[in-house]
């Protein structure tokens, strides 16, 4: 949660605070809210992405709280799969469309933004049930990696230039309507990372890193 972004999100203002980097927002403090939802986000790096044949899969979205009472971790939610949309890529006025998405063999998800619109996605099983009293830390975490998009077209993920990151939003409860921001807030939001090739784990978390390192998520 320290280090800068690899590259900063495309099209994105420069007066939005998370553009800059890592950053909290509740943190460990829910106020009333009592339900929370894993949540990720996928872009074009600033600079430009010149890969055309190449896809980013998703995978493995969880969410784990730390308890004050007893600190230890416990998971609340885990998908390989995604739900998720395409949003514009400034959020202005909450217009999203659908994404191109494909379903692969492990039942994860793979998909690609550009065009002015982000992928921003979420856990496929819903927001869970949190006690806004029992909180000292949350973690939020997803793998990804760079897949071609067709196989009979040349290999060009040397090219690619995406970004992801993790974050995480709270909830009044786990059915209310998104009410432009009266029913959720955002917990935090870690730093985009280029994706690779290679799977990656991409994180954000409210816990210390000293704190995190003499107890991490009981991550699988």
């Amino acid at each position: 949660m320290k280090p800068p972004h690899d590259a900063a999100p495309r099209g994105v203002p420069k007066h939005y605070s998370w553009v800059k980097g890592p950053e909290l927002g509740m943190g460990n403090n829910p106020k009333n809210f009592k339900a929370m939802i894993a949540w990720g986000q996928l872009y074009e790096a600033e600079q430009g992405n010149p890969a055309k044949n190449t896809r980013v899969q998703i995978r493995n979205v969880k969410s784990y709280v730390l308890s004050k009472r007893d600190r230890k971790w416990r998971l609340l939610k885990s998908s390989v799969g995604v739900d998720g949309a395409a949003y514009r890529e400034d959020f202005a006025g909450d217009k999203n469309k659908s994404p191109d998405v494909r379903t692969e063999k492990d039942g994860s998800i793979s998909t690609k933004a550009g065009g002015g619109y982000n992928y921003h996605f979420w856990s496929k099983n819903g927001r869970s049930n949190i006690n806004p009293n029992d909180i000292a830390g949350i973690f939020t975490t997803c793998q990804a990696r760079l897949v071609i998009d067709n196989a009979k077209k040349p290999d060009d993920r040397s090219k690619a230039k995406y970004v992801l990151n993790m974050g995480g939003d709270y909830w009044l409860d786990l059915a209310a309507p998104w009410d432009n921001f009266k029913t959720n807030g955002g917990i935090g939001m870690g730093r985009f990372k280029y994706v690779k090739r290679n799977w990656q784990a991409f994180n954000m978390t409210t816990v210390p890193e000293s704190e995190l390192r003499r107890n991490p998520p009981p991550i699988e």
